[in-house]
């Protein structure tokens, strides 16, 4: 854990060389090759869990498990940060609760049509957007014993958790191509008005993955 006494949280970016995760329709598979994917599933068996927010669960209906030929470890935890308890009792991430722990964040009280499916939720205080407030959601975690947090988004997420400063590691892949203004942005909106406010972060690896580039970045 880091000195702060809560998990070390690493985002996950896998984008366009303009910073897209999506077009504007909101096609995103694959943006990076398998090379890329690979190395991410690599990634998460580091982690303790693996956190994303409800719109990327809707959207990809994603397993978020680490599925490598030669992998035969714990896999880590889900994580979905969803204020309304909106997850599918019936996608794959709540039909493989049984099997691999999946955790709800919610800022209300636990909804029987997940819990009955075997997923944790939690409740927590919501941020002023409503949605579950970072800080409170990695202090959670740490009571569950996480130490290593993979923030894999949407982007509301990767922004919620940067302005919290709550980023210690970033890893981002970016695909040789470009998607344009059009495209959803892998980082929400951050309201920042200074250059001196911006979250910064040192470069501490560069390699290629395939056709896509892999950059590592530590918080300054």
């Amino acid at each position: 854990m880091t000195a702060r006494g809560a998990p070390r949280v690493t985002l996950k970016l896998a984008t366009s060389l303009d910073g897209r995760i999506a077009t504007a329709a909101g096609e995103s598979r694959w943006i990076t090759g398998p090379a890329a994917r690979e190395a991410v599933h690599r990634l998460r068996a580091g982690h303790d869990a693996v956190l994303i927010g409800v719109e990327t669960a809707l959207a990809d209906d994603p397993e978020l498990t680490v599925r490598l030929a030669d992998f035969n470890g714990r896999q880590p935890a889900r994580v979905v940060l969803d204020s309304r308890q909106r997850l599918p009792a019936d996608g794959r991430l709540a039909r493989s609760a049984a099997d691999v722990p999946l955790f709800v964040v919610a800022t209300g009280a636990p909804e029987r049509r997940l819990t009955d499916v075997g997923a944790r939720v939690v409740q927590v205080e919501a941020a002023q957007d409503g949605r579950p407030d970072p800080a409170a959601v990695v202090g959670r975690l740490a009571e569950e014993g996480f130490a290593r947090l993979f923030v894999e988004g949407g982007g509301q997420v990767a922004a919620s958790f940067l302005r919290a400063g709550l980023v210690d590691e970033i890893e981002w892949f970016r695909a040789p191509m470009i998607l344009g203004g059009e495209g959803r942005p892998a980082v929400g909106g951050m309201e920042i008005s200074a250059l001196a406010a911006a979250p910064r972060f040192r470069r501490i690896d560069l390699r290629t993955v395939g056709d896509d580039l892999w950059e590592r970045y530590e918080r300054l």
